[in-house]
């Protein structure tokens, strides 16, 4: 279960006692196949925020449930988005200016804008998504998890060394078991289920094609870009 813990700490903000978290590379391998556990515990949390706002003024519900989603995972992936994006623009094609980008902690013009286009589309999205809110709150965070331990399974590391970069010797049954199930949960959910889970293939297999020719692989940036990027899918394949 330490595995567990670990993911909790990585991509939650969540309050855990210091006393289950173990910072050794082998629980920060464990963790990966808990990734998809995660995500089902975040869309669970959001399900119930929205249960709570039901009597909310829609747009103020969209805002308040935008928020807390956003608290819950601390901007970890937002992070990766914007930085993402100003790698992609002031890369111009060139893979180590790309890659130099990435790493300077300041948010440029294309960081701004990315990060404000995200927002603002989640946002319209959570207020159009209607008796299907349940089913896309769900998934959007489950498969967005999933599909980061998919790219970890698929796709080779860009950089020599890095945070995500010990975690290509995870437990691979474990996390195919877990993306497995991702899958089969999200297609149980009828008709939203299958959107959203075609919509979220189909971002893994653009942006992952796009690390692949830009960088020759993946970052943690381009993965935190990913989970964002599968979240708004999910929510705009359900909500259109």
């Amino acid at each position: 279960m330490r595995g567990l813990w670990v993911a909790l700490g990585f991509l939650t903000r969540l309050p855990l006692p210091s006393r289950r978290f173990d910072p050794s590379a082998a629980a920060a391998r464990e963790s990966l196949a808990w990734y998809p556990v995660v995500g089902l515990l975040l869309g669970g949390l959001l399900v119930s925020a929205a249960w709570l706002l039901q009597a909310t003024p829609a747009p103020l519900a969209a805002a308040l449930l935008l928020a807390g989603w956003v608290a819950l995972s601390g901007a970890l992936h937002l992070d990766g988005l914007a930085d993402s994006a100003d790698a992609w623009v002031g890369g111009l094609g060139d893979r180590e200016r790309t890659l130099t980008i990435m790493k300077d902690p300041r948010c440029g013009p294309a960081g701004v804008v990315a990060l404000g286009l995200m927002l603002l589309l989640k946002f319209a999205a959570l207020l159009s998504l209607g008796p299907a809110q349940g089913v896309a709150l769900l998934l959007a965070p489950l498969l967005a998890r999933a599909a980061l331990v998919l790219l970890l399974l698929t796709t080779p590391y860009a950089r020599a060394a890095g945070l995500a970069s010990a975690l290509h010797e995870a437990p691979r049954l474990a996390c195919w078991c877990g993306v497995a199930l991702s899958a089969l949960l999200a297609a149980f959910c009828g008709g939203s289920g299958w959107r959203a889970l075609a919509a979220s293939l189909l971002v893994f297999v653009l942006w992952r094609r796009a690390g692949l020719r830009r960088i020759g692989g993946f970052t943690g940036d381009t993965a935190g870009a990913l989970a964002e990027l599968t979240e708004l899918a999910v929510l705009l394949a359900v909500a259109l």
